[in-house]
């Protein structure tokens, strides 16, 4: 979401470049800002171009040739932190790391400034403050030898102190360039007394026990939240205070837990699903299959809203990421949509609740990041992700049919046979590749995260042969985009694996685990608690940190009360997606405004009514577990 979300939120100029600022001072800062900037996106792009060449290689190798290259998944772990840490610093340099921004939103331009600036100083603070743990988890790194590549893990881990200088050096020229020099030492004096306040409360910390984890897990990370710190660096500032402060553990620890939760080669798939979304949209292969829909469904009442349902159905069977189905998809609907006298706002209410039921749709970035923190099979989550996903459509186009019920399409003309059996046609390529994906998965021809090259490869020659859409100039800002996004991701994978490896450690989890099994009601009380729950964090914290953070804690206790992971996983992702979707908080629902260039007050009405189908739906697939794990 982070790459659309950034349309949304629109620094005021009091926390920018102002225009009493010296023009000669802005401008050699601006060019020195956007000569580094290229330094780091050139090779982010470079690191994606590669990781699908290797992966790619990977597979033609074992399943074509029968020789597999056994250094394959080694250099691709080694270069995917450095995607990261590069990703991360494009994102910061762009001001795209995940943020709420609701209550931030809300205050005077002035105070919007003002918080804007802490933001960075608080994200300065922490990047300062782990550089040194960070340099010497990679000195300790330098005495382990690779087993393929025989080379010093160094050559790997180095990324990390070097991706943290990068995101601090942006971080100072960002503040460097702030208009309002009197703001900007008071941000700064701000944030450096709430750091010095920690850390002379410290003797009085220690001795309260598990007490600190509220103090900072839920404290800490909510005053940087809703402050709008970038939700990656108020994990970082939770989990570093709480070891810093209250244990004895070395913080180099931390940054170990870090590098294990961005670097898992399972998270491969998620720059690679980005730019395969990315893909599919440059190379009309999207357009195609709305085409094919809209001439199917096109002359019934509320037709092109059906349309929008299972174009984003079928749309996130490719990319995997929710912002990249809505602008693959809201482009080609909403100009004919509008002609035919729909309102605005409840199309975007509609793209919004489509954006939450298809969150099961494999790929999807949440389904891979659970497999990777749970250790669920993707496999299995893959495909007990379909018929959920089917069901909340159901709910939506039962709504949508009593909305639309008296729709007029006097003036609209119903397609003939043959005209939408050209629109398959030319559909079928693109309508072919969620199937391409799934059968390479099942039949065990690549990976889950090595099924997103076959997809790329095919994505690149549908275009170039068949549709000939393919824009060579777009190639570039997409590559970067992708690593931007997947930066931004991982950063919070990152830093969230700390926080949970903190919880953990702490026995939190043990307390949790006696209190959920010990509810009245079992299973049934246990699921209805965790769907309460992930509807708020999908709503605070998104998506993919929640999980993160708690589907470690959670998942265990779901096997013990008798719940199917599978089940379970589905039931959790879809509450979370209602709360990614859903005002006044919900990230989603201004990426899905800013798509659709509608004004988010149009659409607060009407979307509620979407909401409680989805609920409704989500309540169908909680009491019935088939739905999720019948086929597997």
């Amino acid at each position: 979401m982070a790459h659309v979300k950034a349309q949304v939120e629109v620094t005021p100029a009091v926390a920018g470049e102002a225009a009493s600022q010296p023009p000669r001072r802005r401008s050699v800062l601006g060019s020195i800002e956007a000569a580094l900037g290229l330094l780091v996106e050139i090779p982010a792009a470079i690191l994606v171009v590669a990781e699908v060449v290797i992966l790619f290689a990977g597979v033609i190798s074992r399943y074509v040739l029968h020789s597999p290259l056994i250094w394959s998944d080694e250099l691709a772990s080694i270069l995917f932190l450095w995607l990261a840490m590069l990703g991360s610093a494009v994102a910061f340099r762009r001001g795209e790391h995940m943020r709420m921004t609701a209550l931030v939103a809300s205050a005077g331009p002035r105070l919007w400034g003002y918080l804007d600036i802490v933001a960075t100083c608080a994200a300065l603070a922490f990047l300062i403050l782990i550089l040194r743990p960070a340099y010497e988890y990679a000195y300790e790194e330098s005495f382990i030898t690779t087993p393929a590549l025989q080379i010093s893990n160094t050559w790997r881990a180095a990324a990390l102190p070097v991706g943290t200088c990068l995101m601090a050096l942006f971080a100072l020229l960002r503040l460097a360039r702030a208009g309002d020099v009197k703001t900007l030492l008071m941000a700064a004096v701000t944030v450096a007394a709430l750091i010095g306040l920690f850390w002379l409360a410290q003797p009085w910390l220690r001795p309260l026990g598990n007490l600190n984890l509220v103090i900072f897990f839920v404290g800490v990370v909510a005053f940087c939240v809703f402050a709008g710190v970038p939700i990656g660096f108020a994990f970082g500032m939770a989990i570093f205070g709480y070891l810093a402060l209250t244990t004895r553990t070395p913080l180099m620890v931390l940054v170990g837990r870090m590098d294990e939760g961005m670097s898992h080669l399972i998270l491969l798939s998620v720059p690679l699903f980005v730019f395969l979304g990315l893909l599919i949209e440059m190379t009309g292969m999207a357009r195609a299959m709305v085409a094919f829909l809209a001439s199917l469904l096109g002359h019934v009442r509320g037709g092109l809203h059906y349309v929008l349902v299972g174009a984003m159905y079928l749309v996130s069977g490719i990319s995997g990421s929710k912002a990249a189905d809505m602008a693959a998809v809201a482009p080609v609907l909403f100009p004919e949509m509008k002609q035919r006298g729909a309102k605005a706002g409840d199309l975007v209410a509609l793209l919004a609740a489509t954006g939450a039921q298809t969150e099961t749709i494999p790929p999807s970035l949440v389904l891979i990041t659970i497999g990777s923190v749970t250790g669920v099979s993707i496999s299995a989550l893959f495909t007990g992700g379909l018929l959920p996903g089917v069901v909340l459509a159901i709910t939506l186009s039962a709504l949508v049919w009593w909305r639309y019920r008296g729709e007029d399409l006097s003036h609209v003309q119903r397609a003939g046979a043959s005209e939408i059996g050209k629109a398959f046609v030319v559909a079928l390529p693109a309508l072919a590749l969620p199937f391409v994906i799934r059968y390479a998965v099942i039949e065990g021809i690549a990976t889950a995260t090595e099924v997103s090259t076959i997809g790329i490869v095919y994505a690149l020659v549908i275009g170039l042969v068949i549709y000939r859409q393919f824009k060579w100039r777009r190639l570039l800002p997409m590559l970067i985009e992708t690593a931007c996004l997947s930066g931004a991701i991982l950063f919070i994978i990152g830093t969230a694996t700390g926080m949970a490896w903190g919880l953990t450690q702490s026995g939190f989890s043990r307390a949790l685990a006696a209190s959920m099994t010990g509810l009245p009601g079992g299973s049934a009380s246990f699921i209805a608690v965790s769907i309460l729950a992930f509807v708020i964090l999908g709503s605070v914290l998104e998506g993919i940190p929640a999980i993160v953070l708690f589907g470690p804690l959670l998942f265990p206790i779901a096997r013990q009360v008798g719940v199917h992971e599978v089940h379970y996983a589905m039931i959790i992702i879809l509450a979370m997606g209602i709360g990614l979707f859903a005002p006044p908080f919900g990230v989603g629902y201004y990426a899905a405004c800013a798509i659709g260039r509608v004004d988010p007050a149009e659409g607060i009405r009407p979307i509620w009514g979407y909401m409680l189908a989805l609920l409704i739906g989500l309540i169908i697939v909680a009491i019935f577990p088939w739905i999720s794990i019948g086929f597997l």
